[in-house]
């Protein structure tokens, strides 16, 4: 039985995405996240890597990527989300999507992108709408980056 349902959500209101089909305990391995292993030269030389579109990459070490964007890649319709229910977990060229905490049947699957913090971050806005969320797409080490530059507009 397959751990979660395709469903349009209401994190990405143009697309759809991952929903828990039943509960979902934590430690447990929802969904492998497949594509083709590339070299770092090809994503490099490759121009639909260039932030203009979404892209479905993964470093998996000094020498391949992970592309996702793939038509058979369910695991790309994982939105993220500021405070996400799942992370990736890869050994060797596998990358799974497992649980890091219980999720109810009929919540969303997320995780977080793990985008870092550059000149480019407002290229992602997020729309998770957690308590926490930063309103960009960026991993959680960087958050404080963001909110530390809310924090000053406001004052002002």
């Amino acid at each position: 039985m397959k751990l979660y349902k395709i469903k349009k959500t209401p994190i990405d209101k143009k697309g759809l995405g991952l929903v828990a089909a039943c509960d979902i305990k934590k430690g447990t391995k929802i969904i492998n996240y497949i594509g083709n292993i590339i070299t770092k030269k090809q994503t490099e030389e490759n121009p639909k890597f260039d932030n203009s579109k979404p892209i479905y990459l993964f470093n998996l070490n000094s020498r391949y990527d992970l592309d996702g964007d793939v038509s058979w890649n369910t695991a790309r319709l994982i939105n993220h989300s500021c405070s996400n229910n799942c992370d990736y977990d890869g050994k060797g060229l596998k990358l799974w999507v497992t649980a890091i905490k219980d999720i109810k049947k009929g919540e969303e699957i997320t995780c977080d992108y793990g985008f870092g913090y550059d000149s480019d971050y407002k290229q992602f806005p997020c729309n998770c709408r957690s308590k926490n969320c930063a309103g960009y797409i960026v991993r959680e080490g960087s958050r404080w980056r963001i909110n530390k530059k809310f924090r000053k507009i406001k004052r002002n």
